[in-house]
């Protein structure tokens, strides 16, 4: 199966494209910025599914859907846009498409209208025996990383912390010791001890150390996956992940601050930076269990480099994170030069902070375009 995308916008797109590998496991996605490069490759190479922004750099999708139309009648043609009046529905409609989502979608919306479209083909053989098709599997299903919280619940509830208190989330955690007990250490360290009197309750220690802050302290034990995993080696490089993820979490807030932002999303966006490669390593692990062999060191970084991306798109849509804090984890990777974007500046420039590369060109000129030129602020901001 081949579905075609043209989509400009860098973020929609990759959802797009997540999105369709969870509807379509196994389907061949080519995704295209420009109206005429879209064009072209169907004229090579018709596809099994096209899915069409409305406004590109170079024109209008209108365009791709005519000469797909000019072709076939019958492959579904699905346009997404920022346009919901009636008169602009109507004109796409004309050309004979097969659907009309608007902007912004839900994820399990236009999962669910793909495959009113074009249902999904059976796979009759559910068996992986290799590496690559274990990740490949994963890619395309739900993954679920083997921590002590659930990652996605928290998830749910970080979208709510404007409306939670203290009360409210000791009731939701009360249960679970594990949090209890990290929320309590947390409140008793000496950088929030403030009466010389420990704190004995979960409610004390959600008041004592704030609704943001101690969601983020949950968000970070459910990704704390190294104890789960039997391997020495892959646990050692979660532990290794994980403890970079928390360093880039801790200086993103401190620069978000600097700058007069609230850190509470970057410290999130922080912690959620290696989801990819945490995933990467739990297949490993399974792969490990069946062979009873573990992993070089090689194989490894090999699969984490080819994977990670990968698995951790698939997990952004799984955990419907927003788009905007989807771009801020995307940040954390890389920044094209022309981004103004502070939040993102502040991501990408936190993860160079955080790998000791403080005097990296690309450091020193994001840290300057945040207002931060010299060498004892950029250690400050650590």
């Amino acid at each position: 199966m081949y579905v075609l995308i043209l989509e400009d916008d860098e973020l929609v797109g990759d959802l797009l494209e997540t999105v369709v590998a969870g509807a379509y496991p196994g389907a061949v996605i080519r995704l295209f910025t420009q109206v005429q490069s879209a064009i072209s490759n169907w004229q090579k190479k018709p596809a099994d599914l096209v899915i069409a922004d409305w406004n590109l750099p170079d024109g209008s999708g209108l365009e791709l859907i005519r000469t797909v139309r000019q072709t076939s009648r019958d492959v579904p043609v699905l346009m997404i846009s920022g346009r919901a009046d009636r008169d602009s529905i109507l004109a796409a409609a004309h050309l004979g498409i097969s659907g009309y989502v608007s902007k912004p979608f839900q994820v399990d919306m236009l999962h669910k209208r793909l495959l009113e479209l074009l249902p999904a083909p059976i796979d009759l053989d559910g068996t992986f025996s290799t590496l690559e098709e274990k990740m490949e599997a994963a890619c395309n299903s739900a993954i679920q990383l083997p921590g002590e919280i659930d990652t996605a619940a928290l998830l749910e509830l970080v979208e709510k912390r404007d409306e939670l208190d203290a009360v409210t989330l000791a009731e939701h955690w009360k249960t679970d010791p594990a949090l209890s007990a990290k929320m309590l250490d947390v409140a008793n360290s000496a950088s929030f001890r403030r009466s010389g009197t420990s704190v004995k309750t979960l409610r004390e220690a959600i008041s004592t150390i704030g609704i943001a802050m101690a969601l983020n302290q949950a968000m970070a034990l459910s990704l704390d996956i190294a104890g789960k995993l039997s391997c020495k080696r892959l646990a050692e490089r979660a532990q290794q992940e994980q403890e970079q993820a928390l360093r880039v979490a801790e200086v993103a807030s401190g620069l978000a601050r600097r700058i007069g932002d609230a850190p509470a999303p970057y410290y999130t966006a922080g912690l959620l930076s290696r989801a990819g490669e945490l995933a990467a390593l739990k297949i490993l692990q399974n792969q490990c269990d069946e062979s009873g062999e573990q992993p070089e060191a090689e194989q490894i970084d090999s699969a984490i480099a080819y994977w990670a991306e990968k698995l951790g798109n698939r997990i952004k849509v799984q955990w419907r994170l927003p788009l905007d804090l989807r771009g801020l984890i995307g940040a954390v990777y890389f920044v094209s030069r022309g981004n103004v974007s502070q939040s993102k500046l502040v991501m990408r420039a936190a993860a160079l902070l955080a790998a000791g590369q403080a005097d990296d060109p690309e450091c020193i000129t994001l840290l300057r375009r945040l207002g931060i030129e010299h060498k004892e602020d950029r250690r400050d901001a650590t």
